[in-house]
């Protein structure tokens, strides 16, 4: 996976401006459903700063209190291992927030790719 954008803010950004934000946030609730993962997004309302809050507070929680889910979460999105092993390990609140990005990426990269080839 190309590493584009070098944080999720960049990444939200550039998908608004490609016209690509609202079918992202599908794409994340329909991933989430498919791994039994509850998250309270509504993608007509929500901008691009509450997406990532809400993500990296999910991810944070399952981190902890979820592992087999997170680790299924992550299955469903298809975020490289390669990725995941890269990493730099601080705080469980650092891990999350680089998982988060790894999400939107993987999201993101799904959605231009339907766009591309539909």
């Amino acid at each position: 996976m190309s590493s584009e954008f070098s944080e999720s803010v960049l990444l939200l950004n550039t998908a608004e401006e490609e016209l690509l934000f609202t079918e992202l946030v599908r794409q994340l609730i329909k991933d989430f459903a498919l791994a039994n993962v509850d998250v309270a997004i509504n993608c007509e309302l929500i901008t691009a700063k509450q997406l990532k809050v809400i993500l990296h507070e999910k991810i944070y929680y399952l981190i902890l209190e979820q592992f087999a889910s997170y680790l299924n979460l992550l299955y469903i999105i298809d975020v490289p291992e390669k990725a995941l092993r890269s990493l730099k390990i601080t705080d469980v609140v650092g891990v999350a927030e680089q998982v988060t990005f790894l999400v939107l990426q993987r999201e993101f990269q799904k959605v231009r790719l339907k766009k591309k080839y539909s």
